[in-house]
């Protein structure tokens, strides 16, 4: 079947950088960095982006990658330097038999240039990956929700998504059970998930919620109010009539939510419109969602344009929501926009 490595290679890919993220996670020392915008990176960070990035390029070496980070921050930083190659050095002895398949970092030069492969410009021509090595950083600092996600887009449209949220439970209906989940979509042949513990095995077939009651149903947002309008989008749920309060979580870990049923909606309304959002953070998981039944549009209906560059420039905001929910979800929130005058 078409991507069939690509989906296998993607998903080894995160899973082994998530080795390095979970250690770093579990850890006092998460060596965190401002960078200029004001956001917060840390060493798993630049680890996860090195590890994922040198698995594409040793078995994709024609592709190109739009990684978040690069490594002028690091090269300025000696100790959080040594870190990072530290770990890096330790996650590639622990997944040593999968050194012949995804490749290898020979030293701590080779791991800032791997890294620095991720500033391409992205675009509509070509085979693309976005990577997006810990997103939710804040989320991870403070022991929540945080996700390692991969996504190819080919001539601009997402073809393979790989998401993987270490804190999410196995178990949807156990939200203390077991935890890590490893979920992936190739265009046209669904969605699929399994447990982080079971890298190799074959994912089980996933699908949104059947709710199309709005009373009944629940909607996903960001914990972050710099990133959506938490207001608007209470608004707007209100209007539709839906009563259960938000589930509020970090990163790309709800778009997962949504795609096998807890949630029927996510919502990332833009708080400025200037702000562009960025294509590592919608690739992967948008293509889950729509394999697993759902319609991922901006807020004016427009489909996610991923062929702009690094960021999707001409997409304002997100709407996610299962097919038969999407009209009236995307419709309450052009009122509310309107009224709002945005």
């Amino acid at each position: 079947m078409a991507y069939t490595n690509e989906r296998r290679i993607a998903e080894l890919a995160i899973h082994r950088a998530c080795i390095l993220t979970q250690k770093v996670y579990n850890s006092q020392v998460k060596g965190t960095i401002t960078k200029g915008d004001k956001s917060p990176v840390t060493i798993a960070d630049f680890g996860a982006q090195a590890l994922v990035i040198s698995s594409i390029a040793h078995v994709f070496p024609e592709d190109s990658i739009v990684g978040e980070e690069d490594s002028s921050d690091l090269r300025a930083d000696k100790a959080k330097l040594d870190l990072v190659w530290g770990l890096v050095k330790d996650t590639l002895e622990a997944t040593k038999d999968l050194t012949n398949e995804l490749g290898d970092i020979k030293d701590e030069e080779g791991m800032l240039a791997t890294i620095d492969k991720g500033k391409h410009q992205g675009g509509s021509v070509g085979r693309i990956w976005a990577l997006d090595p810990v997103d939710g950083t804040k989320g991870f600092l403070r022991g929540a929700q945080y996700a390692v996600c991969l996504g190819l887009m080919v001539d601009g449209k997402v073809q393979v998504g790989a998401l993987l949220c270490p804190n999410l439970p196995v178990d949807p209906g156990m939200p203390e059970g077991k935890e890590g989940i490893l979920l992936s979509a190739v265009r046209g042949q669904g969605a699929t998930v399994k447990p982080l513990s079971t890298p190799f095995a074959q994912g089980t077939p996933i699908s949104m919620s059947s709710v199309t009651d709005f009373s009944k149903a629940r909607f996903c947002e960001g914990v972050e109010t710099g990133h959506s309008s938490h207001s608007e989008q209470a608004a707007i749920a209100k209007s539709l009539g839906i009563t259960a309060p938000s589930i509020q979580m970090d990163s790309q870990a709800k778009y997962a939510s949504i795609s096998r049923g807890v949630g029927e909606i996510y919502l990332r309304l833009p708080v400025s419109l200037s702000y562009e959002e960025k294509i590592w953070d919608h690739a992967a998981g948008s293509l889950i969602v729509e394999e697993a039944g759902g319609v991922v549009t901006d807020t004016s209906g427009n489909e996610l344009d991923f062929g702009q560059g690094r960021t999707l420039k001409t997409n304002k905001g997100i709407v996610a929501a299962l097919r038969a929910l999407h009209p009236a979800v995307l419709k309450a929130v052009q009122e509310e926009l309107k009224v709002l005058k945005l």
